[in-house]
């Protein structure tokens, strides 16, 4: 009779706790789901890898670039011209890991495994099945190691179901309507590793002689990014993104408008800052210090070009090789035809070009707006 109320008793307390356990006025249990975890596979052992969806970058079909979690998009005000292809642009970092701030115009440092995508295309495709689709033509990547940044590059196949890693360099055909209007037409060039480097390398040089070379990014500088992104479920200031996003160090000061390029296809702002602006995307990477074309008198990054002599305004052109007389400065106020920097964005000759590389034809609207800028100077002081 004992062990009967004493199993009574406990199957009391059961229910007791039972009911408690689902009385309205308590708490009710929720399982915690677990934190969605990014697909994005960047081995630093391994990479780069052979196919660029080794990497998982993107949810579903991978010529559609629906960036996976983790991958977050970023675009710069004023963007280097390359045959006019259109470009989409990303960054991934592991887990736990983010960029921190050296400057409003200096790179953003970004932590060991990170990645920066940049995939290349064009819409209104004419020399395709079917005429008048998207074609990609590459995705470049730069995968940060801890020995530095290394470059990978993946050309895509016709079916646009695949990029492999192709380093060699070689050039495509590329025949589109611009605004599905105007033919345009180009021998695209996909660059090769040593192109990338003279782009993307910082020396080290020490009584005028270099002594290293580093790889480093361009684009993802805190002037060129200081804007607000439509990010389809929100617009918000980019910087402002990273920081929430994990990606980027809290803590510092947004870039004053001063400090802040623009794009420069926009008409509504001052000539003199969106050319300003376009230099410093198409030219600046060289024209530096401590870059490719260190030994030229441009000093033509954004935060440098508010002294229009870095411009090379009123300069002589020096030592400059094979070019007409009448081009004795690298810009001539009111005057194209003396103008050196004008010459040499207005053809396609290999040996005077400029940008050296990223342009087989001529970015007539960047003309046009250099063009108006030159006009625009006060003459050189006699």
């Amino acid at each position: 009779m004992r062990k009967f109320y004493g199993l009574i008793t406990i199957l009391a307390m059961v229910a007791f706790a039972i009911y408690s356990c689902s009385d309205s006025d308590s708490e009710t249990y929720v399982p915690i789901a677990p934190e969605p975890s990014s697909p994005v596979i960047v081995d630093l052992t391994q990479v780069p890898y052979p196919k660029l969806s080794d990497y998982h970058f993107f949810d579903g079909a991978l010529k559609d670039q629906e960036p996976a979690l983790g991958v977050l998009p970023f675009e710069p005000a004023s963007t280097l011209f390359t045959d006019y292809a259109l470009k989409k642009r990303f960054v991934w970092m592991p887990k736990g890991t983010k960029a921190s701030y050296n400057g409003d115009a200096k790179a953003l440092e970004l932590p060991v495994g990170a990645v920066l995508i940049k995939t290349f295309y064009y819409d209104h495709v004419q020399n395709i099945t079917p005429v008048g689709g998207t074609r990609i033509i590459e995705t470049r990547l730069m995968i940060r190691k801890a020995t530095g940044w290394i470059f990978a590059n993946y050309v895509w196949n016709d079916e646009q179901t695949e990029a492999y890693q192709d380093l060699a360099g070689s050039f495509t055909a590329v025949e589109w309507k611009e605004k599905n209007i105007t033919p345009k037409s180009a021998n695209y060039r996909i660059p090769s590793e040593e192109q990338c480097i003279i782009c993307h390398k910082k020396q080290i040089i020490e009584n005028d002689v270099v002594t290293a070379v580093i790889h480093v990014p361009i684009g993802i500088k805190p002037q060129n990014m200081n804007f607000a992104l439509n990010y389809g479920t929100e617009t918000k200031n980019q910087l402002t993104k990273w920081v929430e996003a994990g990606y980027l160090e809290a803590g510092f000061a947004l870039p004053t408008a001063e400090n802040t390029t623009i794009d420069y296809r926009d008409e509504s702002k001052p000539v003199d800052l969106r050319a300003r602006s376009y230099i410093d995307a198409n030219c600046a990477h060289c024209h530096n210090i401590e870059n490719h074309c260190y030994y030229r008198p441009m000093r033509f990054p954004f935060s440098e070009t508010g002294n229009r002599t870095n411009l090379g305004v009123c300069v002589d052109t020096e030592d400059m090789q094979g070019f007409e007389p009448a081009l004795g400065k690298i810009v001539t106020p009111g005057t194209i035809n003396r103008s050196m920097l004008y010459h040499r964005l207005n053809t396609t000759d290999e040996t005077f070009r400029m940008p050296l590389h990223g342009r087989t034809i001529i970015h007539y609207e960047g003309l046009e707006l250099i063009e108006n800028w030159i006009n625009s100077l006060e003459p050189c002081p006699d």
